[in-house]
């Protein structure tokens, strides 16, 4: 496996002038930034693709895909976070074609809300990336891109460091592997993502253990994947418990390893994993808190009338030490206009112009601590 990791000095910093888009100037009011609360929102928004037909787009666009349905995907968004309580101070939008739609996005649509700040990823050939949009600047930003002999993963994993409040903040944004193809088939690319994100929390708890770190996006796994696959096989995810530990431990043969441990505790505890910092001669695995395991229900994904818990955030223990940023709360956004008349997810139509999309936004809420 070659791991290849791309530094890139400088992210977007957006124009405040709007763009010459066609689409009216942005109708939201931005709510009021409170210094000792942080809203983070991450949100798979279903293949937004701009407004030229340059042959990336997906099959079911056809060839009727124009500028004007671009827009009004962007308008029909727009109206979407408008009705947000709480407007993201973070937001992190998966599934987009390139980083000029978040420009788009910022200096128009979005204006009044303040994100001055933009950062996006893709590999080369892949249709969909991952993009940033932020009204506090980035301090760091890399790329990491991982491929093997066999396949590439579709899409980078985004290190972002960002400074609020005179704190850092690490947040790693991911779209990892689809299913597609079959789960156990799939999850390699999927524990390799893992990996790449185990490497780097433990690079930054050696310089600094105090720093929080929040993993987000999609993941295409569930926060007990290891449980509804029947425990046949590792995940990228595992819980805290023995089983998966020992299962694990007979695999680990790299410097980190490749799966990421779900904890149910607050702080986040491997305690199945590791006592020493090692398990099973590695680092041992990067433990992390997700809200699903305690705090929501339901999922932010339908799959043939199963909710799925795909979209995630993963909280480190810093983030629950009641010093600096600290976990307050996490929500699934599942009202009108994000879910229909059956409460799923309102799918965006391609060919009608209808719905949002397939998945649904999660929101994290952390709180200033002196």
């Amino acid at each position: 496996m070659k791991l290849w990791i791309f530094l890139l000095a400088l992210p977007i910093l957006m124009s405040c002038s709007a763009c010459d888009n066609g689409s009216p100037q942005a109708h939201s009011t931005a709510s009021k930034q409170k210094p000792d609360v942080l809203h983070i929102a991450t949100w798979n928004v279903q293949a937004l693709f701009d407004g030229t037909e340059d042959g990336y787009e997906y099959e079911e666009y056809g060839a009727g895909w124009t500028r004007e349905k671009y827009v009004a995907r962007l308008n029909n968004i727009t109206h979407a976070v408008d009705s947000l309580e709480e407007t993201p101070d973070i937001f992190t939008l998966i599934e987009i074609e390139k980083s000029h739609i978040l420009e788009d996005i910022a200096n128009d649509y979005l204006r009044e809300y303040g994100y001055h700040w933009s950062f996006f990823g893709n590999n080369d050939g892949a249709p969909l990336g991952i993009g940033v949009l932020s009204r506090f600047p980035f301090t760091q930003t890399r790329v990491h891109s991982i491929s093997n002999q066999e396949a590439v993963i579709p899409r980078p994993v985004l290190e972002v460091w960002v400074t609020v409040e005179e704190r850092p903040l690490v947040l790693f944004l991911c779209h990892w592997k689809s299913k597609l193809g079959g789960d156990a088939e799939t999850e390699p690319l999927r524990k390799a993502a893992a990996s790449i994100i185990a490497r780097r929390v433990s690079d930054i708890k050696r310089e600094d253990s105090g720093i929080p770190v929040v993993v987000m996006g999609d993941l295409n796994e569930n926060y007990d994947e290891f449980y509804r696959q029947g425990n046949g096989f590792i995940t990228a995810l595992l819980p805290d418990d023995a089983h998966a530990s020992a299962m694990a431990s007979s695999g680990v043969n790299m410097p980190h390893p490749d799966f990421l441990v779900i904890s149910k505790e607050k702080p986040p505890m491997a305690r199945h994993f590791s006592e020493d910092g090692t398990y099973n001669g590695s680092f041992a695995p990067a433990a992390f808190y997700s809200p699903w395991s305690t705090e929501l229900s339901g999922g932010s994904y339908n799959y043939q009338n199963t909710w799925e818990t795909m979209d995630h955030f993963l909280l480190n223990d810093p983030l629950f030490d009641n010093a600096g940023w600290e976990f307050d709360s996490c929500a699934v956004i599942n009202v009108e206009p994000f879910i229909n008349s059956y409460g799923y997810p309102a799918s965006y139509n391609p060919k009608t112009g209808d719905g949002l999309s397939d998945h649904l936004p999660l929101l994290l809420t952390l709180k200033l601590l002196s």
